[in-house]
């Protein structure tokens, strides 16, 4: 059965940043024109796992999160499987299976978006080349400057999570589920949501962040987010992110929630006693209400 007609982009997209943003609605806003369905393939695994492991980053979003964002700008995401046959494809054969397996009508293309083995070695003229014997229109994708991806990262790897925000155009969220932890904060008053978030994400650089805390009903409140090895009380333990939600007292263990950063407080440091620290954890919560 012929496939219906489409206006395509490929990318890995993650975070959905905006620059990313751009090129999907430029997708979006040329399928409407076109009456062509918008499509954006992504991949998972990060082709830098297949391609190569050593330079693997970490995610700024899940894959299945990723395709939640994509679909809500009114895009249709298609989460390919990247491995060792996807990567052997040039171009060429790119444009073929994009034409044959998708419609493709036009593909949009360009920096930061270019697909196939060769193509980092290729111009868009290149692939308006390749699109001309299928039929293919090839538009080039709409540039942000200053905002990528590995930037995001750079700034997350400074704990500067406004910034990394900014260039997302939403908070940066790092969600997983609650488990018992050493007890530590609730001795101290203070008793703290443990999260094992997805091992794929990029957590912030060590530190203490305001952060907003959406919990499984729903509800959003402040807490204050400690990302580290709690160093006062002992630096053996791995990095954890503890989160101490105000005003709230229910029972999380075993449940989902989400965390999003909004300002990072202060850099995690080891202190002289307990009490020191206890009344620096009150002085931290104080600062993010005031958020």
């Amino acid at each position: 059965m012929k496939a219906e007609p489409s206006v395509i982009t490929v990318g890995t997209f993650d975070g959905v940043h905006l620059g990313h943003r751009a090129v999907v609605g430029k997708v979006v806003e040329d399928a409407r024109r076109r009456g062509a369905r918008p499509l954006v393939i992504t991949f998972d695994p990060h082709p830098l796992a297949v391609v190569a492991p050593e330079r693997m980053p970490g995610l700024l979003e899940s894959p299945a999160t990723r395709c939640r964002r994509i679909e809500s700008m009114g895009a249709v995401p298609v989460l390919l499987e990247f491995n060792e046959e996807l990567r052997r494809k040039t171009a060429a054969e790119w444009m073929e299976i994009l034409r044959r397996d998708y419609g493709a009508v036009e593909v949009v293309a360009g920096y930061d978006n270019t697909f196939g083995c060769d193509g980092l070695k290729m111009s868009i003229h290149d692939y308006r080349s390749l699109g001309e014997t299928l039929g293919v229109d090839v538009e080039e994708a709409p540039i942000v400057e200053g905002i990528s991806s590995s930037v995001i990262r750079e700034a997350l790897g400074r704990g500067d999570v406004e910034r990394a925000s900014e260039m997302l155009g939403y908070p940066y969220r790092i969600g997983g589920r609650v488990v018992h932890g050493k007890g530590l904060g609730h001795c101290l008053g203070y008793p703290t949501a443990n999260v094992i978030p997805d091992g794929r994400l990029l957590l912030p650089a060590n530190g203490v962040y305001a952060a907003d805390a959406e919990l499984p009903s729903g509800e959003v409140r402040r807490a204050v987010v400690n990302v580290g090895k709690a160093p006062t009380v002992g630096s053996a333990f791995p990095v954890t992110v503890e989160a101490y939600i105000t005003d709230f007292d229910g029972d999380l263990y075993d449940r989902e929630i989400a965390l999003d950063f909004l300002h990072r407080l202060r850099d995690e440091r080891k202190f002289p006693s307990v009490e020191e620290l206890t009344e620096q954890i009150r002085a931290d919560v104080e600062a993010a209400r005031r958020l």
